[in-house]
């Protein structure tokens, strides 16, 4: 895969995924604007330069192209004029990888609706704002890659992880519908699902499960949804070199009625109605709807 000439920004760059999801794409030919809020890191001689430059100077040491950003992707005038920035310098947008994010575990009893809300921001309304900030330059060229780092806690579920887990879920709703909207001018929009050893997972997983899950074996899926043969609509899962591919499904159903007294035949049909066989992936969230009318019309006509 050939990035040449393309430009990618990808924000929380600074470290962890999104610095070797940078060092990818540059060392392919992309030019590369790290995008990271974060710490200052310590230098050999002492001094101290932000993480978005470092990563910078790495790419450039080895041949590349990049610019450094450090607008917090959930300032909305900030990510504007990183835009602005690097329309003027580069004059194009082709891919924007939303992996900037953070973490504020404990048990939804003991969790703050102010670090639900902190996590949430970051999280999704980070990557709407720089995803609606991209999207009429994308428009434009009739091009583009929108990759957002969703998560198994989202999919799945983890303990102590209910604000962390709302805001990877929803940013799979977000590329559901930005994917059908962006199709038509040639736009591409996937989630990544990384399981990785980072900054956020220190302490939450034994060394020697961290050992193997290094962040640089999750990035050849970032690079195919970042591509110009990436799929769309995909939930790509990627861990230890293995990599997966997660569904939202829906089961046939069973046509029972919409009386308040059928209540407890939902309860009495309950494995019928969760039966997987002929389970489908709607292509849209209309289908469901449309499956439901059809089984009504069906069981409703006469015989």
């Amino acid at each position: 895969m050939n990035f040449k000439d393309k430009v990618a920004i990808v924000t929380g760059a600074g470290g962890g995924l999104g610095r070797q999801h940078a060092l990818a794409l540059a060392a392919r030919g992309a030019r590369v604007v790290v995008n990271d809020f974060g710490r200052p890191v310590a230098q050999p001689d002492g001094s101290e330069i932000s993480a978005a430059d470092a990563v910078v100077a790495e790419i450039r040491a080895a041949g590349g192209t990049a610019m450094a950003n450090h607008a917090s992707v959930s300032d909305e005038a900030a990510v504007a004029a990183m835009v602005t920035a690097v329309m003027a310098a580069w004059g194009r947008i082709d891919i924007l990888v939303n992996n900037a994010g953070i973490l504020r575990d404990k048990s939804f009893a003991k969790m703050t609706m102010d670090d639900f809300r902190l996590v949430v921001d970051v999280h999704l309304m980070g990557a709407a704002i720089c995803t609606h900030a991209v999207w009429p330059i994308m428009r434009a060229q009739k091009y583009g890659r929108v990759v957002m780092t969703t998560s198994s806690t989202g999919l799945y579920g983890n303990f102590g992880q209910a604000n962390y887990g709302a805001a990877k879920m929803a940013l799979v709703g977000l590329m559901q519908t930005l994917a059908i909207e962006g199709e038509k001018d040639g736009i591409r929009v996937n989630c990544l699902a990384p399981t990785a050893a980072t900054r956020m997972t220190e302490g939450l997983m034994p060394a020697e499960v961290l050992a193997r899950l290094q962040p640089e074996a999750v990035t050849p899926g970032l690079l195919f949804l970042a591509s110009d043969e990436a799929p769309t609509r995909t939930i790509l899962c990627a861990g230890a070199g293995t990599f997966e591919r997660a569904h939202i499904t829906l089961t046939e159903g069973v046509y029972i009625g919409a009386a308040r007294e059928d209540a407890e035949s939902v309860a009495a049909q309950f494995e019928a109605i969760s039966d997987r066989a002929g389970e489908q992936v709607p292509g849209s969230g209309s289908a469901q709807g449309a499956n439901e009318v059809t089984k009504a019309v069906a069981a409703l006509a006469p015989r």
